[in-house]
């Protein structure tokens, strides 16, 4: 039997994400000398219900810098943790959650709490001499998520016309993790000859294309197009993150796309139209993040579609009870730092899987090199994966880490895609 392992000590430092935003690295060791270290991401595009990160103001970074929850890190959270025992995941997390004391954790900084949340995962599982994915979940752990890959970007952070945000494909067709992996990275390059012998030099934005186009049955047209050029036409499925939110004016209660003001459910018939002329499968933030009831008609209306919560959930289990209650969504994208620790995300990627949702495990768009999340979905058993192109290091790790898992794993692996029908819409 293992002996208990306890934390000796905890220490934050200020690290840049990969758009050079500044964010909180810990390194965490214990009594056994196991060390660990964990940073975390910090969003683009966030929504108001996220637990609130803890930004220093003034100049430096532009107001982004995070030395205040670094010293909360320092001064507040480790001292409250140390000489605690490595495995003590939820009643931690508790205890930073009780030492906050905020609904929105917005007094230490979800940054400063999540940090070291992870840290404490890692060290647990070290500790237990397991692999990370199954100390987060359960020794029959064995399912390689599908990864959505946003390959066309629009919206309002991105130089492209499109009014939707992310313009998503995933290779359920692939016999393995590892081939889907090679599709994608097929589909992106003959993606970028089609673009590039058209427009010539495309910006980019994360790792995704914005070409100048301003209708979306474009936009799905090129990408089915690449699939067809790398060889993988028939085994794709598409995918929307519309983030209408956005374009939502609150004032007329419409929905403007391109110069159209649209009502929700003219916005329901867009959807529809797409939904009935693509293989499209999952639509997340299709209406702006406290319209339950529109969500729930559009789930009604486009059953076998993945109708997705982000902003609406902001992955926090007392949002998805409600939209549960009422029927609002059939997928939840979980992100962990919307919610700030990783009991409150593990919590409710099991709701979310407990009443038939699909899991969504997300990375953010400015994220760092730390591979935490595909543990997480392989542990939870979350069937897909949100992680943008195999470029880019923060993308990579995640896709390196999610290769090394299914080597892992052997003869015990299931690949999620063979879950999925591809049809061509």
């Amino acid at each position: 039997m293992r002996k208990m392992d306890t934390i000796h000590s905890i220490r934050a430092t200020e690290i840049l994400t990969s758009t050079g935003r500044p964010t909180v690295g810990v390194r965490l060791t214990t009594a056994r000398g196991i060390e660990v270290w964990a940073s975390v991401p910090s969003g683009t595009s966030t929504g108001q219900y996220e637990a609130k990160v803890v930004l220093d103001g003034g100049t430096r970074y532009g107001g982004r810098g995070v030395r205040r929850a670094v010293a909360n890190v320092n001064d507040l959270i480790a001292p409250a943790l140390i000489g605690e025992p490595t495995t003590s995941q939820e009643d931690l997390d508790g205890r930073m959650i009780e030492l906050d004391g905020t609904p929105d954790k917005h007094a230490l900084g979800s940054n400063a709490i999540l940090a070291v949340s992870v840290a404490l995962a890692k060290a647990g599982a070290r500790g237990a001499g397991v692999p990370l994915y199954t100390y987060l979940g359960n020794r029959d752990a064995a399912t390689m998520p599908v990864s959505f890959a946003t390959i066309i970007a629009g919206g309002s952070f991105a130089p492209s016309p499109l009014d939707f945000e992310d313009y998503l494909i995933a290779v359920p067709g692939a016999s393995s993790f590892a081939d889907s992996v090679e599709a994608l990275v097929a589909i992106r390059a003959c993606l970028g000859e089609r673009l590039r012998a058209r427009f010539g030099p495309v910006p980019e934005e994360g790792t995704a294309f914005s070409p100048q186009i301003s209708e979306t049955p474009e936009a799905l047209d090129l990408m089915l197009q690449a699939a067809g050029d790398a060889g993988y036409g028939g085994k794709v499925v598409l995918g929307l993150d519309v983030v209408a939110g956005e374009f939502y004016d609150a004032r007329t209660d419409r929905y403007r796309i391109g110069e159209r003001l649209l009502t929700a459910q003219e916005l329901q018939d867009v959807y529809t139209d797409l939904v009935a002329g693509y293989p499209m499968v999952f639509v997340e933030d299709p209406y702006h993040d406290d319209d339950f009831a529109g969500f729930a008609r559009l789930t009604a209306a486009l059953q076998g579609t993945q109708i997705v919560g982000d902003d609406l959930f902001a992955s926090n289990p007392g949002r998805l009870a409600r939209g549960i209650e009422e029927e609002a969504s059939n997928g939840l994208l979980l992100k962990v730092n919307q919610i700030g620790t990783v009991t409150e995300a593990c919590r409710a990627g099991r709701m979310a899987l407990d009443v038939g949702y699909t899991v969504t495990v997300s990375l953010r768009s400015s994220d760092t090199n730390d591979p935490f999340i595909a543990d997480l979905a392989v542990g939870l058993g979350a069937t897909q994966m949100k992680l943008g192109c195999p470029i880019r290091g923060e993308r990579i790790a995640k896709y390196n880490r999610l290769l090394e898992i299914e080597a892992d794993l052997g003869d015990r692996v299931r690949y999620a895609g063979a879950g999925f029908v591809v049809t061509q819409g």
